[in-house]
């Protein structure tokens, strides 16, 4: 009790200062989450349940953040059993650094970090997702219970690109490229990788309570307006309705709601089956037979207060928005084409965790798939996506990630050691936006880069 009343007291006085002021309508983008903003700056920017969650509702928090944290053991266990009997990792803090971007290997067998490699082959399973890969699933699992022996490890090298921009002024760019050595069977000719780094959690409750409607009305498939931008949803498999419906969670939106996206990880990422997933990943596996029990590893209890942390850890405030220079960022985000996709506000609709409803916030995504060109394409498919296409990541709290994770990069494979790496990795529809910030003034760059690190 002592513990949760302290934790109190920070939560209450990293925004109460602001709570009650008034915003300026000219700047309500300060309030990212709009009634369920955080006013934070530090390492534990992205640790506070929302600013409007009532006492139960903070309580439960609490706990599911614990579980967020949580240790899971081999089975047979009082508490925690299942984890395995092949996994990457054994918390979900351990790919989320402090609920932010996890970190992503630099040498190679470090598998200690956040990043992990998908897998398949060509075509699509019977829901229209990627097709699995005999002896590996769609998952290089890179640990193993004792005894047994995991899949594989990863081979890191990487190459550099030096970018020049018109002022005669250059960036240095990095690619790192990650190969399976050691793998405990021999992999099949023409599987598909590729690596993904752990993302931030914060604010997914938000995002899951955009109207589906709002963000459909984007989509523009066949690029009907001429503009260059093309976005469509992935639509991908609910386990719970058994149908096809709108993604929205994962770099290609390959998962629908927050708890199915939570199943998702626990099953790839730990081992732990659930109502979700209820076999575990030994598809013609040979070193799988230990560490196994009946029944689900985690129960529906334990499952839906997983989800319930990931909607409800708070996005922080927006900084600086009355900066001159954070006008003028905000002038060319919109200027030279970056708006289109990263689209800047939303209104919330209705959500079961009734502080999420009917809130303006500005997480800067459309949350649709756009083709991002050769240079970021990984060529593998993800029910809609394509292999050159990603999700439209959120833009809010990306100044914070590297003082929240020093060691947090940007990209789905984390290859862009600093923000402005990320923008000039951008190709396919981003070009144009990505060639007009390479004209850009010095002064007009440190001014977009700026506005984006105080979102």
């Amino acid at each position: 009790m002592k513990k949760w009343c302290l934790y109190l007291v920070l939560v209450w006085s990293a925004y109460a200062c602001k709570k009650d002021e008034r915003i300026p309508a000219d700047q309500e983008d300060l309030l990212s989450g709009g009634a369920t903003t955080i006013f934070s700056t530090g390492p534990d920017a992205f640790s506070f349940p929302l600013a409007n969650l009532d006492a139960d509702g903070i309580a439960q928090h609490l706990v599911a953040d614990k579980l967020f944290s949580q240790q899971f053991v081999t089975a047979p266990a009082i508490q925690f059993g299942g984890l395995g009997p092949l996994f990457n990792q054994n918390s979900c803090v351990s790919c989320h650094t402090r609920n932010g971007r996890g970190s992503v290997p630099t040498v190679s067998g470090d598998n200690t970090t956040g990043l992990l490699l998908r897998l398949s082959l060509a075509g699509m399973n019977v829901h229209g997702g990627p097709l699995e890969v005999p002896g590996f699933g769609t998952q290089l699992q890179t640990k193993a219970l004792y005894g047994g022996t995991p899949e594989g490890q990863l081979d890191y090298s990487e190459v550099r690109e030096i970018i020049r921009f018109l002022d005669g002024n250059t960036a240095s760019l990095t690619k790192p490229a990650y190969t399976v050595v050691n793998a405990y069977l021999p992999l099949p000719p023409g599987v598909l990788t590729s690596p993904r780094q752990a993302p931030p959690i914060f604010g997914l409750g938000l995002i899951e309570a955009i109207n589906e409607r709002d963000i459909l009305a984007k989509e523009d498939i066949y690029d009907r307006d001429g503009d260059g931008i093309s976005g469509k949803a992935n639509m991908v498999w609910d386990i719970l309705k058994g149908k096809a419906v709108l993604g929205r969670f994962g770099w290609k939106s390959n998962n629908p709601t927050a708890v199915q996206q939570a199943a998702d990880a626990a099953f790839q990422d730990m081992g732990l089956t659930s109502s979700f997933f209820t076999s575990e990943q030994c598809n013609g596996q040979t070193n799988c037979n230990q560490g196994l029990q009946t029944g689900p590893d985690i129960d529906d209890g334990i499952l839906n207060m997983l989800a319930f942390y990931f909607q409800t850890v708070a996005v922080p405030a927006a900084r600086n928005t009355t900066q001159a220079d954070f006008s003028a960022g905000k002038n060319l985000f919109t200027k030279i084409g970056c708006a289109k996709c990263h689209t800047p506000d939303y209104t919330t609709g209705m959500h079961a965790i009734k502080v999420l409803s009917y809130q303006k916030i500005f997480p800067y995504t459309d949350l649709l798939l756009h083709d991002m060109g050769e240079k970021l394409a990984d060529n593998r498919s993800d029910f809609l996506a394509d292999g050159q296409e990603w999700r439209t990541p959120p833009l809010w709290g990306i100044g914070l990630a590297q003082i929240v994770n020093p060691k947090a990069r940007f990209l789905h494979d984390g290859r862009a050691l600093t923000i402005e790496e990320a923008i000039l990795w951008h190709g396919g529809e981003a070009e144009n936006a990505m060639q007009s910030y390479t004209r850009l003034t010095k002064k007009e760059r440190e001014q977009l880069l700026y506005f984006l690190k105080s979102i």
